[in-house]
């Protein structure tokens, strides 16, 4: 979870933690307090990880995951979770407070936390992975004679919804004339359902102009929203892409709900050209690669609460 939420961390907090962390590349004492601070270690444990981190990564790939990290909250999709779900806190752990767990127990459908004594942050060796391993074993075993995962909602599924559409389309249209528009219009359906099959994205409805199709990944939903958008440029044509990743419903194949009016809306607040994306699905692509550039807080037509929006930034190249 990210900072600025009740139980989070300031981003003066988070810095310290960087800063700590870092210790684990510098003199060895120094860098054993570093690895007793993450969690409850013995002096074998705290050397094996010790050296763990040492050869494993570098200061600058260490600095930036934290950064990363700091970036997820996935809030938003926590309700999509459809199946029984243990979430194990250690009751030793200095880092993440027992309030997150709870958190995500109260937005996961049947969810259960299950605190154990003893265990900090990081459970290493023997005994706290036996007992981690047994809590397992027994949430399985019992889930399993409850008749597993069958009792899990088959209805609704977490999708990114990508919504496109031609930018002044009537004007084009009109100068080129409609047998010219007609074909103008199957290159660029043509155009995009290649794209789409390129990042396996399955097309579910197409309006005039439009088109609405859903990933089960957003990170190649967003690049396939960017290469629409530079590929219809070969036609003489603009057109805008915004994109929303959450909890729809499936009805005959298809999906609705709230998550793809989200969709529809940010894609409708889109400029020219732009790929425009809503803050659930910049937090879920973190690491990705992927750059933005915030567009600031709106409200959506129909839609509670003020969104935060992003424009995905590209190479100039």
């Amino acid at each position: 979870m990210g900072t600025g939420l009740p139980w989070g961390r300031t981003e003066d907090e988070y810095e310290r933690e960087v800063e700590r962390d870092l210790r684990v590349f510098g003199p060895r004492q120094q860098a054993r307090e570093a690895i007793r601070a993450l969690g409850q270690f013995d002096d074998a444990e705290a050397e094996s990880f010790l050296q763990m981190l040492r050869f494993a990564s570098s200061p600058g790939s260490l600095e930036a995951l934290h950064h990363m990290n700091k970036e997820i909250d996935v809030r938003h999709v926590l309700r999509a979770v459809r199946v029984p779900t243990l979430i194990l806190h250690g009751s030793e752990d200095a880092i993440v407070p027992l309030e997150v767990a709870r958190y995500m127990a109260s937005q996961i459908p049947a969810a259960r936390v299950l605190e154990i004594p003893g265990i900090g942050h990081l459970a290493f060796g023997g005994s706290s992975a036996d007992r981690i391993g047994a809590e397992i074993e027994r949430f399985a075993k019992e889930v399993w004679e409850a008749g597993g995962w069958e009792a899990a909602e088959p209805d609704r599924v977490l999708a990114t919804v990508l919504f496109t559409d031609i930018v002044g389309s009537t004007a084009k249209a009109a100068g080129v004339g409609d047998r010219a528009w007609r074909d103008l219009l199957e290159r660029h359906h043509a155009l995009i359902r290649r794209e789409l099959v390129r990042f396996r994205g399955a097309e579910l409805d197409v309006a005039g102009d439009g088109f609405f199709a859903r990933f089960d990944g957003p990170a190649r939903a967003v690049h396939c929203a960017c290469a629409i958008t530079e590929r219809v440029r070969e036609l003489g044509l603009e057109v805008r892409a915004g994109l929303h990743t959450g909890e729809c419903e499936l009805v005959d194949g298809k999906v609705g709900g709230i998550a793809v009016h989200i969709g529809a809306r940010v894609a409708k607040e889109a400029q020219p050209g732009e790929v425009l994306v809503s803050s659930t699905v910049k937090d879920l692509v973190a690491g990705s690669g992927l750059r933005f550039r915030e567009r600031g807080t709106t409200a959506l037509k129909g839609i509670p609460d003020e969104w935060r929006l992003f424009a995905v930034e590209r190479n100039s190249s």
